[in-house]
């Protein structure tokens, strides 16, 4: 049997079901369907209005029926259909849903006053059905308007059926048993369904006081106000408030803002972006805006704990995006807004900010976190914010007046302006990668514009304040020309070399860009000219050159008033010829820059890293970063999205590098684990490694290939090696340091071990390419001789070469020759001590200095070897009989280029091999090239003996 509870639920959704379609055919499809289409906003907006309470209250019906049926089914089939299959008790949640969005949509219509305005162009027909609508209602007036009594039929039938929904509830929540499954689901929709009558009466109530508020205001300010969502929470003729400093005459607490009125002035303020903030008196709190701080000062303490905790509760369901259920402020959400939010907010007030609309995270009244910044004109930021400033990595993108063209700032920020590493991409094609300080270029940095452009060229070096200042290399493509020197104010400054395509180099001081002063010029044969120039260069006032052949001339220089240059002086041809080796060696800007000086604003960001303790959030902005360039991409808003090298946990990964470092201490596994980092760009010794790379390509790669840059080339290398060592010691004091322990002292003679032994083999090879090809040009006419001779004696079968060359026959190894038929000794051919002239061979295959005399010393080793296996008993050759054989093995290896390679050995050799056996062999090596060179080992002529003396 079902409960007499269940029949009057049964009777009551029966009236309800019918009340509902009668309302739907006598009010809302007539409002719906008489006019045509109204052309005024306002018209049409009561139209969507009204079209959005008929689908509410279909929806509403709907479920109506639903819930209808299954009380229904229960009734005749109580045995098999338990008290749960109601939908009043299986699906309240859903019941409680359409209710209140029929509400919404209600009040929506009853606060523009949707019913009034319809019923007045309608009014006749109105009228004609004033009887009928009193059908539908108790207790109402017949003196009462036709849009009252619309508003009336539409909300009294709903509010009286779910005040009877939560009374047969209740009736049936107590006749049950404690047992009952059903129980639990009687109990929630009890509790449910009262709450949605406390909703209900909230709701109602704020769209009558907001719906009465608008007769209260000016035309303007209705205009303004006047909207569907509004629904007025508080007004200060009420509960009197002041605001300052804007002296506001009245204030308007809405659901979704608050409103300042002044005069005919309506400030408005987004509810998502208010921050409240207790003050110290009793009768007064702060409110923080995005541009603006608000101090709210009431009569008396109660009125302002009324207004402090409406605004608050506003605030918290603002953010929420739902209306607080039942009534405001009790939310199942904590009652205090967060600090940290998302908003969007277009500023107002005169300053940098005037007019852009930021969209990102907030805190207290300030852009804070990530964020977008948009400007009316294109102009655009993404990336980090603290306390309303740019702060860490963001992208700028500055429109130009060419079409859909950007400058594009990809940098780290500090306190709003560019600070620490960035890559600069403009419109103009002109690409910048480098250090900033205060929004300007400051630091090491690198500007290049494009082959194409107007003025194609590249600086490679120091900045400040946004000018060229300091030690820099500039390239002028059109010019075929590179400066290698010092700068100031943007422009040449101090001691500076010019190289030229033409292989011409000047050497001389510089100031406003021009060459003052005296100075020296070499040309490409070679050539030396010192004295006076003008400022563009052109020999001119007192000078000397001194020619290759030793002739000098001195005296006045002047151009003439065609090509070609005039002099006035005395020409000496009576000087001795000078050695063409040293005449070709000549070095340019030795001692003008020293070395230690010369790439500071490349290490000086490695150390305010390591000083800074290695923190993971400045690695990118004092290391730096990597991005693809594309200028096609400089023509697009893409910019705005930017792949980094470095991934975004950052700080993670230094903590791994430095752990993995201190792994890594002991030599057996510091040599992999270094070689490991340097080749490794996300490692901050291998970025540091890079970027030092970069500046050697630009100084001594292309037009800076120039032998007489050699010197200058060599010894940065060796300081490369020596800040690397004191980067890594850096990394690992730090590592040390957050462990609790401390790095132990290092002396200098212990630091030159390292850098030479340990680190100098390992970063050579990225400079290798740009610094044997200087060795190359520098020592190219010895090696032309050297190759001459290496050509002749080729010509020599092997018997005869050992024989030419004066080696002892009883060491001949002719048992290794072997003979086929109709062949004799005399005509075999690189056959003679072939392992070590493969073994020698092999020295062109490592850059490493170590392991060139490493190979060095095995050819030794296998001429010894073969010697032993020669006279069949172990033999210890002496310098009369090394010397003769080890020039046998040089000749038949043909090395080319070999005096590069041997200079370049003795330049980056490890001290601590001076004096010693590689020193030996090394100084034998040079003999060999040296006497390949001479006249008297040439075809022609035959020399008579050896005198070791001689050599070493």
């Amino acid at each position: 049997m079902c409960s007499p509870e269940e029949a009057a639920l049964l009777r009551l959704e029966e009236v309800h079901s019918a009340t509902l379609a009668r309302i739907n055919s006598l009010i809302l499809q007539p409002l719906l369907s008489a006019d045509p289409e109204p052309s005024e906003p306002q018209a049409r907006e009561c139209l969507r209005l009204l079209q959005e309470l008929h689908r509410s209250s279909q929806e509403l019906w709907e479920a109506t029926e639903e819930s209808l049926r299954s009380l229904w089914e229960r009734q005749h089939h109580p045995h098999s259909i338990g008290l749960e299959s109601l939908l009043l008790l299986r699906s309240p949640d859903r019941v409680l849903q359409v209710h209140m969005e029929y509400i919404e949509s209600y009040t929506s219509c009853l606060v523009v006053q949707a019913f009034q305005k319809v019923a007045k162009r309608k009014s006749e027909y109105w009228r004609g059905q004033r009887k009928a609508l009193r059908q539908l209602l108790t207790g109402m007036s017949s003196e009462c308007s036709v849009g009252t009594t619309l508003a009336q039929a539409l909300r009294q039938p709903l509010t009286q059926h779910v005040q009877q929904y939560v009374l047969l509830l209740l009736s049936l929540r107590d006749t049950i048993g404690e047992r009952h499954p059903a129980k639990q689901l009687v109990m929630h929709a009890v509790t449910l369904f009262g709450n949605l009558q406390s909703f209900m009466g909230q709701a109602l109530d704020q769209a009558v006081a907001t719906q009465a508020l608008w007769h209260t205001l000016s035309s303007r300010q209705r205009d303004v106000l006047c909207t569907p969502a509004h629904r007025l929470l508080q007004d200060s003729q009420d509960v009197p408030v002041t605001v300052t400093p804007l002296r506001a005459e009245r204030v308007l607490l809405f659901d979704d803002a608050l409103v300042l009125l002044q005069g005919h002035n309506v400030h408005t303020f987004d509810l998502k972006l208010l921050w409240v903030d207790p003050g110290q008196d009793r009768c007064m709190f702060h409110l923080l805006t995005p541009e603006e701080e608000l101090s709210f000062c009431a009569r008396d303490p109660q009125s302002q704990v009324v207004w402090q905790w409406k605004v608050t509760q506003a605030v918290c369901q603002a953010l929420r995006g739902k209306k607080d259920f039942p009534v405001l402020g009790a939310g199942l959400e904590p009652a205090e807004p967060p600090a940290c939010r998302c908003g969007s907010y277009t500023f107002r007030a005169e300053g940098r900010l005037c007019q852009a609309t930021y969209e990102g995270e907030w805190f207290r009244g300030r852009p804070h976190g990530k964020g977008t910044l948009k400007w009316p004109n294109g102009r655009n930021h993404v990336g980090n914010f603290c306390e309303g400033l740019e702060q860490g990595f963001g992208i700028h993108l500055v429109p130009q007046a060419a079409e859909d063209k950007f400058d594009c700032y990809k940098c780290h920020w500090q306190e709003g302006s560019m600070c620490g590493y960035g890559i600069c991409e403009y419109s103009s094609d002109e690409v910048y990668k480098g250090y900033f300080q205060d929004g300007l270029r400051h630091g090491f940095g690198v500007l290049d514009c494009a082959p194409q452009g107007p003025q194609p060229f590249r600086y490679t070096g120091h900045w400040e304040k946004g000018q060229r200042s300091g030690f820099g290399i500039q390239e002028d493509s059109d010019r075929g020309e590179r400066y290698i020197g010092m700068w100031r104010a943007d422009q040449r400054h101090g001691p500076g070399v010019v190289v030229t395509q033409a292989g011409v180099c000047y050497q001389g001081t510089f100031q406003v860009d021009k060459m003052v002063g005296p100075g020296v010029l070499l040309s490409e044969d070679d050539s030396l000219y010192e004295g006076a120039f003008t400022r563009d260069l052109t020999l001119v006032g007192k000078g000397k050159v001194t020619f290759p052949n030793g002739f000098t001339l001195e005296g006045s220089f002047s151009s003439g008033t065609g090509k070609g240059l005039y002099t006035q002086g005395v020409l000496d041809t009576a000087a001795l010829p000078p050695d063409p080796s040293s005449t070709c060696k000549r070095q340019l800007g030795l001692g003008a820059f020293p070395v230690e000086s010369r790439w500071q604003g490349v290490y000086s960001p490695f150390r305010d890293f390591v000083r800074a303790g290695c923190p993971g959030d400045l690695q990118e902005a004092l290391l730096g970063f990597h991005v693809q360039s594309s200028r096609e991409l400089r023509k697009s808003q893409e910019y705005l999205c930017c792949e980094r090298s470095h991934p975004e946990d950052s700080a993670g990964s230094v903590e791994d590098i430095l752990e993995e470092l201190l792994q890594h201490r002991e030599p057996e596994t510091l040599q992999q684990y270094l070689r490991k980092a340097l080749s490794n760009v996300r490692h901050p010794l291998g970025k540091l490694l890079q970027t030092l790379m970069l500046t050697f390509q630009a100084s001594y790669a292309g037009v800076g290939a120039n032998k007489h840059l050699q010197g200058l080339a060599q010894e940065e290398v060796k300081q490369h090696a020596q800040e690397l060592w004191a980067a890594y010691r850096g990394l690992l004091q730090v590592a040390l340091q957050r462990k609790g322990q401390a790095l132990e002292e290092e002396d200098k003679e212990t630091r030159d071990l390292q850098v030479h032994g340990l680190m100098l083999p390992l970063v050579l090879p990225s400079f290798y390419s740009e610094l044997f090809t200087l060795y190359l040009l520098l020592h190219e006419r010895e090696d032309s001789l050297y190759s001459q001779g290496i050509a002749n004696l080729s010509l020599f079968p092997d018997t005869k070469l050992l024989e030419f060359l004066d080696v002892q026959k009883h060491l001949w190894p002719l048992k290794d020759l072997k003979l086929t038929t109709n062949q004799r000794y005399s005509l075999v051919r690189d056959k003679c001590f072939l392992s070590a002239t493969e073994c020698l061979q092999k020295i062109m295959t490592t850059v490493d200095p170590r392991e060139k005399l490493e190979v060095l010393e095995k050819t030794y080793g296998e001429i010894e070897t073969t010697v032993t296996r020669v006279l069949g008993r172990e033999h210890k050759l002496p310098m009369d009989d090394l010397l003769p054989l080890l020039i046998y093995v040089v000749s038949r290896a043909r090395i080319q280029h070999l005096g590069a390679e041997i200079h370049l050995i003795r330049d980056m050799m490890d001290p601590v091999h001076i004096g010693g056996l590689y020193d030996f062999l090394l100084t034998a090596l040079e003999s060999c090239y040296e006497h390949i060179q001479k006249e008297d080992m040439r075809l022609r002529h035959l020399p008579g003996h050896w005198d070791s003396r001689e050599l070493w």
